[in-house]
């Protein structure tokens, strides 16, 4: 059967809006990044600074106030508290920064997180009786909860109380609780709704520390320095691939400066030791695509709880160990998931036809730990939403996907649940990501229902594939203290890296490392070292190219140069 061309992508232009690029500069916004941030839709000198005093309050948030009590009343009377985590980085690292905030108040607190092998996801009955052997008075859930009715009613049945805090979207009924933040519940008035889970429970430790302080608690001693864990929030938000807005662009920049200034966790420093990466040049692509991956490592393959006793110790040779560990973990998972990549290739290739709107793929013998990542590479590659599936408990599939811009997941997931009731047995998840449970023999069924779905939801112009730039980068710009500062600014999720395109001459192609291209490439008389990663195919000459400036260490030496990440012909 063919498969559908691969067409190289279209190149398009940011366009920065003139009024809020006029009032960036007007503000002081240097020019040259007030282009930048207008085009990412940045219009006041407020969402452009980093200033952590112009955070909002955490009384904007809905629920704020009753959770702040229940928690110092637990303080108080020296109850149990018991964090239910969930299995990924942002659920690791909002664990960790809840006990260790937790326990510079003077609260008793542990922690709880389900094996997705066992458990599966979210403050469930089981985990709830798992909960009561350690008789805690209070559960807080962190990066999960939102969605767990039946696990609070179980919880509360037993006279425990649950504090939820989440940033995921609720379904269609709240758990019953009085003690609830999430930005994204109905009424709450915080004004971003991209924060992370672990961005959640930092503003409840800096609202608890408010509270405690009305109440005298800090008379005579010094209040808990909060502005510790912001290596952690700035690691769990980036890691969580959540929208970038103004709010967590504050709390990452705040977190990577404390990282660069020598002030990160020991086990956050231990990850960047075992990766051979340098703290004091950390970016937010370390958070996602090296640390992030190594912790996440743990959740996928064995237990997150070993990944949140990196990010809570203070023993520098356990945390090393420890790092060692999970650096292990990944390079199985990185095995692993390529086996499954290879495979579903192979069979989407096989299979695939030009009109199709989705990938739906499963094999008995994947993993359902790295199915997750496996969606994604298929989205990248067929540019196309994608869920892959692996077998769960019993007769269950695991499945989670991955979806392209304009096609909202769990939406449409939604959709399916609403017209062939009992398909789906459960599922959850956001715009762009999503996890969902089916029984074994229902595959094909599921498989029909996606792709009906996604045929009416998916069009021509979201399948079109295309690279937008910022346009040409001057030459004068060309030099370390742009690549610099660049390097130190916080990019992400939607807020990405400036890329910029211009017309070079070709002046030397060499393959290094069998899947790379390196080049020397001329631009009105000034020579460029070059490389785009991941081809072996000859570049156009001339040729118009979408690069990024990059800032490269080699024996000791900072230099410039070019990553490029397509070319078309002059």
């Amino acid at each position: 059967m063919n498969a559908p061309s691969v067409e190289a992508p279209a190149l398009a232009h940011r366009a920065a809006d003139p009024e809020a690029e006029r009032a960036l500069r007007v503000a002081g916004v240097d020019p040259f990044f007030a282009r930048l941030y207008a085009a990412r839709g940045v219009r006041t000198a407020l969402e452009a600074g980093f200033r952590l005093s112009q955070l909002p309050p955490p009384e904007a948030m809905k629920g704020m106030a009753a959770v702040v009590e229940r928690l110092a009343l637990a303080i108080r009377r020296q109850e149990r508290l018991l964090i239910v985590a969930d299995y990924d980085a942002d659920g690791a690292t909002a664990c960790a920064v809840g006990l260790r905030g937790l326990r510079m108040m003077g609260a008793q607190v542990g922690f709880l997180v389900p094996n997705r092998f066992v458990h599966g996801y979210g403050l469930t009955p089981e985990i709830v009786a798992l909960a009561t052997r350690e008789s805690p008075s209070v559960l807080i859930t962190v990066d999960n909860g939102i969605a767990s009715v039946e696990g609070v009613a179980t919880a509360r049945a037993r006279g425990i109380d649950v504090i939820v805090t989440d940033h995921h979207l609720p379904g269609p009924a709240l758990p019953e609780t009085p003690y609830i933040v999430n930005p994204n519940q109905p009424g709450c008035a915080f004004p971003s709704k991209a924060i992370a889970g672990v961005g959640v429970m930092f503003y409840v430790l800096l609202a608890l520390r408010a509270r405690l302080r009305q109440e005298g608690a800090w008379v005579g001693r010094s209040e808990p320095d909060l502005n510790g864990l912001l290596d952690l929030v700035a690691f769990g938000t980036v890691a969580d691939v959540v929208p970038l807005d103004w709010v967590n662009r504050r709390l990452v920049e705040a977190g990577l400066r404390r990282i660069r200034e020598g002030q990160a966790q020991v086990g956050v420093r231990a990850l960047f030791e075992v990766a051979q990466r340098r703290p004091e040049n950390a970016t937010a692509y370390d958070f996602g695509f090296i640390l992030g991956p190594r912790i996440n490592a743990a959740g996928r393959l064995e237990d997150m709880t070993v990944g949140i006793e990196c990010l809570t110790t203070d023993d520098a040779a356990r945390a090393a160990e420890i790092a060692e560990r999970l650096d292990q973990l990944n390079r199985e998972r990185r095995a692993i998931e390529a086996d499954m990549r290879d495979e579903a290739d192979r069979m989407i290739e096989a299979e695939i036809r030009p009109e199709q709107r989705a990938i739906v793929v499963m094999d008995s013998r994947w993993h359902q730990g790295v199915v997750g990542i496996v969606a994604g590479r298929l989205r990248e590659r067929w540019h196309r939403p994608a869920i892959v599936f692996a077998p769960g408990e019993g007769t269950e599939l695991k499945g989670s996907g991955r979806s392209i811009p304009g096609l909202h997941l769990r939406d449409a997931l939604d959709l399916v649940a609403k017209r062939y009731p009992g398909l789906i047995t459960r599922f959850g998840g956001h715009a762009m990501a999503a996890g969902l449970t089916i029984v074994n023999a229902r595959f094909a069924a599921f498989a029909r229902a996606f792709e009906e779905v996604a045929s009416e939801l998916v069009t021509e112009a979201m399948l079109a594939r295309w690279i937008e730039s910022d346009g040409s980068l001057p030459l004068d710009a060309l030099d370390f203290e742009t690549a610099r500062s660049l390097h130190r600014h916080v990019w992400g999720q939607a807020f990405p890296p400036p890329l910029f395109d211009d017309e070079f001459t070709v002046l030397d192609t060499r393959v290094v490392a069998m899947r790379h291209m390196k080049l020397r490439l001329r631009r009105e008389g000034r020579i460029f070292d070059a490389i785009r990663f991941g081809t072996t195919e000859s570049p156009p000459n001339p040729m118009r190219a979408a690069y990024r400036l990059n800032l490269s260490e080699w024996q000791g030496t900072e230099r410039v140069d070019l990553v490029v990440e397509h070319w078309w012909p002059a």
